[in-house]
């Protein structure tokens, strides 16, 4: 059973930043894409980031892209959302999951989820 713990989250101001983690445990191929996601209250879950399995090659969400950058570290089945420049509209619950094969953006072709980690941005 696959299994993905997120870190990381918490309040900052405007501006701030912070470092999301997520780690998997468990038994999978070798190769698969991971994803971030985010969900603010009385809305749908929402793409943020991608990253295939080499780090090579990584999509974003237009309203973040270049501020919040993803990587990943295989030798420590961890993978990275630095989050830049937070802004209120940032305030979600951010999920990180992970992709055998399938479009980047739409959650309901990840194949496992963590339990999500919340961000609170105050302005």
């Amino acid at each position: 059973q696959v299994q993905l713990v997120e870190s990381g989250g918490g309040l900052v101001q405007a501006g701030g930043s912070l470092r999301l983690s997520c780690e998997r445990s468990g038994r999978t191929f070798s190769k698969y894409n991971m994803g971030w996601f985010r969900q603010a209250p009385q809305k749908e879950r929402e793409f943020v980031a991608a990253i295939n399995w080499s780090g090579g090659y990584t999509y974003y969400a237009d309203s973040v892209k270049g501020r919040l950058p993803i990587s990943r570290d295989n030798a420590k089945n961890t993978v990275y959302l630095q989050m830049n420049s937070l802004q209120p509209e940032d305030t979600a619950v951010y999920y990180c999951a992970l992709q055998y094969s399938g479009r980047a953006s739409a959650p309901a072709q990840y194949n496992y989820w963590g339990q999500g980690t919340q961000v609170t941005v105050s302005s």
